[in-house]
């Protein structure tokens, strides 16, 4: 119960200090090498991260089995289970996004898998071994993406909505989509919509 009451805690200070502008979590680190309009293009480097994928309508779920690994639901190296620190972004993606009309697959009903990133320290050696099987560590390669920022809903409507809109930026520009397009998510569920930093983004390749 006690670690329970921590991590909502811990989530609302994270929201009361979104309000002003700071966002304590760690993210993974990247090099801007481009933009396409306001979409910027981003280098990745490899990154460690748990992911579960689930129905559609199963966000809250989703949310709650890959918190459930970092809050100590996980088998350590040695035995016995430990607490990983929060990262952000939360990633999203769709299976069947079609490139060309992201906004009527969202009505599809396609199956949802959502990502945390471990942080820096972790290794595939070193990082836990989750207790559910429906979680899994895995390994991101690097990666180029084009990534557009906004801020407000991010209900399946308006993701979809700003995946289209970063997919139109790209056309004509020095940049070409070379994957499916996904959703990352900087801030606690507390934080007031507007306030909030969302981002859509897509592997890409020069032309």
């Amino acid at each position: 119960m006690l670690k329970g009451l921590g991590s909502v805690l811990g989530l609302a200070a994270q929201s009361a200090l979104s309000l002003v502008g700071v966002r304590a979590y760690e993210q993974p680190p990247y090099r801007v090498v481009g933009r396409a309009g306001p979409a910027e293009v981003r280098e990745y480097g490899p990154r460690l991260a748990v992911e579960t994928t689930l129905d559609p309508g199963t966000r809250d779920q989703a949310f709650g089995l890959l918190a459930g690994y970092i809050f100590g639901k996980n088998r350590a190296t040695g035995g016995g289970a430990t607490k990983i620190a929060m990262t952000t972004p939360v990633e999203m993606r769709s299976e069947r996004i079609a490139m060309t009309a992201p906004v009527e697959q969202a009505k599809s009903g396609a199956r949802v898998t959502m990502r945390f990133f471990l942080p820096r320290s972790s290794t595939r050696e070193t990082a836990p071994e989750p207790t559910d099987p429906r979680v899994r560590v895995v390994e991101v390669p690097g990666e180029t993406l084009a990534v557009l920022r906004f801020s407000g809903s991010t209900d399946d409507a308006r993701i979809a909505e700003r995946k289209g809109a970063l997919l139109g930026e790209l056309r004509g520009s020095a940049w070409e989509p070379a994957g499916e397009p996904v959703f990352f998510g900087y801030d606690p569920p507390f934080t007031p919509p507007f306030l909030r930093r969302n981002e859509v983004a897509v592997p890409v390749r020069r032309r």
